[in-house]
């Protein structure tokens, strides 16, 4: 979903109801409304006022928090053109998460700063407490309050940029506890899953950030470990001995091989949670990976489970993991177990 300034002229009060009274000059003109009725109407004591260049707000009194929205989504939309005509503009930052209800962070009436995500070739400067944000990818939209956002990991990585460049971290407005518990949030409003929110991180180079780094760790760290104890009541529940956490792999001449999650030596099985986002650094996970591959290769069978998966289909994992302990591996070369 995107924003559009609609094409077709609804009526002057229909447009206002749906913008909850915030319009454009665009609107105002298509609609026989002209520049000097306009003028007229904006002046001091006049029944309309002028919220944004080229955007007013047809009462009299404060705007609410929500008329702030609707102000910069259309400042930052009109005369906008992307593919196909559309006028395209999202609300992104700290603004988009109190539109989504994020109770982690400031609720609506306390955000001021409004940041919007537009393509990077518009021509658009700030205006008022409105912050525009370019974009070289396609911009992505999810409807909410009748308002175009961005999606929640995008939403969430601008927000931590925002404070980041605010000194927001520095000044202890927002401490550990609230960046922990934003990305909490986004994970549960993602399905349980962080990839998405890791992607943005990386791609908005946040991760070099301390502060975010320490607040993913633990974060990822507290998954796993939320995971890993679900997956072991599901293995003795379906009748599975108690497998092994976390035990050290080698071959017989010593040779290091992994490090699996959970492992059961009798039928040569292993259990890998999360191995798409369990690294946050490159290299770590090529190290993981590796792991992974040596055990393949040497014949030990490894199941792969997500944290996301596991919430949606948790019988269906319990069975995988008792058909797999079944099989078990095939043809494993000996190995070096050690608990740690």
């Amino acid at each position: 979903m995107s924003y559009r300034i609609p094409q077709q002229p609804t009526s002057l009060e229909e447009l206002a109801r749906r913008q909850q009274n915030v319009v454009t000059a665009s609107q105002l003109r298509t609609r026989g409304v002209p520049a000097r009725l306009v003028s007229e109407h904006c002046r001091q004591g006049g029944p309309w006022q002028r919220l944004l260049p080229r955007v007013y707000l047809l009462q009299e009194g404060p705007p609410t928090p929500e008329q702030r929205m609707w102000a910069a989504l259309l400042y930052a939309a009109q005369n906008g053109r992307a593919e196909g005509g559309r006028e395209r503009a999202v609300i992104t930052g700290a603004a988009a998460l109190a539109l989504y209800g994020f109770v982690s962070t400031p609720r609506l009436p306390a955000v001021l700063g409004v940041e919007v995500l537009v393509p990077r070739q518009r021509r658009l400067r700030d205006a008022g407490q409105v912050r525009i944000r370019r974009t070289e990818r396609e911009l992505e939209a999810r409807e909410v309050h009748g308002l175009a956002c961005a999606p929640v990991a995008r939403a969430v990585a601008d927000a931590i940029r925002e404070w980041s460049e605010e000194g927001a971290f520095e000044g202890g407005r927002v401490g550990p506890g609230v960046l922990r518990a934003v990305l909490r949030e986004a994970v549960e409003r993602e399905g349980g899953s962080a990839a998405g929110l890791l992607a943005e991180l990386t791609e908005a180079e946040l991760l070099a950030e301390p502060r975010v780094r320490a607040a993913v760790d633990e974060l990822l760290a507290a998954q796993r470990e939320s995971a890993l104890a679900a997956l072991v009541e599901l293995a003795v529940g379906r009748g599975l001995p108690l497998p092994l956490p976390g035990p050290e792999l080698r071959m017989r001449g010593g040779t290091y091989v992994a490090v699996p999650d959970l492992f059961w030596p009798e039928a040569a099985v292993a259990v890998e949670v999360d191995s798409e986002v369990r690294c946050v650094s490159e290299g770590e996970a090529a190290w993981v990976r590796a792991g992974q591959h040596r055990m393949e290769y040497l014949g030990v069978r490894v199941v792969y489970v997500g944290s996301a998966r596991l919430a949606a289909e948790r019988d269906a994992v319990g069975d995988e993991l008792a058909e797999a302990y079944r099989i078990g591996g095939e043809d494993v070369v000996a190995l070096v177990v050690t608990e740690r």
